[in-house]
């Protein structure tokens, strides 16, 4: 006899779509999901995932197989995420801002059985299947002409509907079993799969809703992409939460934005320091009423003081986290808003069940105010990088239990007495010159401080005699008057004389990543 999906479903969570069952089982009318005009309750959402679980089962996808989605922002990216677990397979989320050939490469990398995507990269993704041909199911969203050549092509709307009414079948996961395998380029563009356990993304949604004091009747507004791991950490703790999860397609107008947060009664803001740099060039922001606006969430670098402000008077409810993490453990620290004056330019503390240290070259702990590697140690650290022993050996090394390991992160950075710590540079971005080490981020905050300045991104150029020369990138608020003269003067009163850019040039927009990063090896 057939046994019920919620009786087979653990309480507390085992597996991470447990967070779904058990939301659905909880709240099954609560709106869980809105992507544009759609509205989508928990307890639909469940259900498609459960016959996407089933397709897939039914298409040959096996326990530990990997499944690769390559969509937009939209309910089917969630549906597909939420799907894939069910079918105790692996997600594999790549940005739909791909091209073909790297699309290939992360192909041959992790081996997927299965793809779904949207039917409007066909011209991106079919070159790369063809090369690929052990792919048993290729679901495809939306409407548009395939080239007959592709095999196992179907639409995932109308798999779905085929599926609906049939039995759940029982899962058989472990919580140690992997999750989800997230791409990342590193600093020197080589795409790693960071492999990420059920338990390991669980600890982690569970740490981050902790600080952030996460509720149920929380609205998140999601424009980050659910490809990348701070994006997809929304959907996580806002299903994890029974919250309601407003997903766009990404950042566009910044008023635009900001009717959406009207319109939605929106609580949750996560954004970039580029996001919020841009939200601060509004004019007249009180043409919007934003109070519901109660929690801000920046990663990826601390936010300048100036925009710290900006973010004040445009949600003027609002608490602010400054965050920093890496996608190998998702987060590492937290900055306690209530800190945010006392600790300028710290990225925080540890996350809550998590502890961090820094060491030396040796790996030798260092104290106070002492400049070495972060290292994390945790549930959130994943398994490694997939496929890749060397570059795994290099980050997780023996921690202080017997059989366990940590995370050395590859960043420099330095504790205060009381435990905050501040980024000074990936150590792979320091660069001499004569003979001396410069850190970019330091040689960046002091222009970020600039007013007008609003991004900034220093590097190491050649030069035969200083060995590499400091150039800084600047680009300007919309508006702001700079010039080179006036921006050297100001890092010569703050800074050493070898970390004085020897040039300045002040460009429209900063080359980027896939993820939003700046892309640095682009500059020159």
């Amino acid at each position: 006899m057939e046994r019920k999906t919620d009786v087979l479903t653990p309480d507390p969570p085992v597996l991470l779509h447990d967070l779904l069952l058990q939301t659905a089982r909880r709240c099954p009318d609560r709106t869980a999901l809105v992507c544009g005009a759609s509205r989508e309750s928990y307890a639909a959402l469940a259900d498609h995932a459960e016959r996407l679980s089933r397709v897939l089962l039914g298409r040959g996808v096996r326990r530990g197989d990997r499944v690769m989605t390559f969509l937009p922002n939209g309910a089917e990216a969630v549906i597909a995420f939420w799907g894939c677990l069910m079918a105790d397979a692996i997600v594999v989320p790549v940005n739909p801002l791909m091209k073909t050939e790297k699309l290939a490469e992360l192909m041959e990398d992790c081996a997927p059985v299965a793809l779904i995507a949207d039917a409007t990269l066909a011209q991106v993704f079919g070159p790369a299947l063809r090369r690929y041909p052990i792919i048993r199911a290729v679901l495809l969203v939306g409407e548009t002409e395939i080239p007959p050549d592709l095999p196992h092509v179907e639409g995932f709307q109308a798999a779905l509907d085929a599926d609906a009414g049939r039995v759940s079948l029982a899962r058989r996961g472990l919580d140690i079993d992997l999750a989800a395998l997230i791409y990342t380029s590193g600093s020197q563009g080589e795409p790693k799969g960071v492999m990420l356990s059920h338990r390991n993304m669980l600890s982690a949604a569970a740490s981050v809703s902790h600080y952030l004091e996460l509720r149920g009747d929380d609205v998140i507004l999601c424009l980050l992409p659910l490809a990348f791991d701070y994006g997809l950490y929304q959907m996580i703790m806002s299903v994890r939460q029974g919250a309601r999860l407003v997903l766009e397609r990404g950042f566009t107008l910044p008023a635009e934005v900001m009717k959406r947060i009207e319109a939605e009664r929106v609580t949750v803001l996560p954004g970039l320091p580029t996001m919020f740099a841009i939200l601060a060039q509004l004019k007249d922001p009180s043409r919007w009423d934003c109070s519901s606006v109660r929690t801000l969430t920046s990663s990826g670098a601390p936010l300048p003081q100036k925009h710290i402000e900006h973010c004040r008077v445009l949600f003027p409810r609002a608490v602010l986290f400054s965050m920093y993490g890496l996608t190998e453990c998702k987060r590492c620290t937290y900055l306690p808003p209530e800190l945010l004056a006392k600790k300028p330019g710290s990225v925080g503390i540890a996350i809550p069940n998590t502890e961090l240290w820094v060491v030396d070259e040796a790996g030798n702990r260092l104290g106070p105010n002492q400049v070495g590697e972060l290292v994390i140690r945790g549930a959130t650290v994943m398994q490694g990088y997939w496929h890749k022993p060397e570059a795994t050996d290099r980050c997780l090394k023996p921690g202080p239990l017997p059989g366990e390991r940590v995370l050395y992160t590859g960043d420099l950075c330095r504790l205060d007495e009381e435990g905050c710590v501040y980024f000074i540079s990936r150590m792979d971005a320091v660069f001499k010159t004569r003979g001396e080490k410069v850190a970019p981020a330091e040689v960046e905050s002091v222009l970020l401080a600039v007013p007008g300045v609003r991004e900034v991104a220093v590097i190491g150029i050649p030069d035969p005699v200083l060995g590499f020369a400091v150039k800084a990138f600047v680009t300007p608020d919309d508006g702001a008057t700079l010039n080179e003269v006036t921006l050297r003067q100001i890092c010569q009163q703050h800074l050493e004389s070898f970390k004085v850019p020897r040039e300045i040039a002040l460009v429209a927009l900063l080359p980027r990543t896939e993820s939003g990063k700046i892309r640095r090896t682009a500059l020159a």
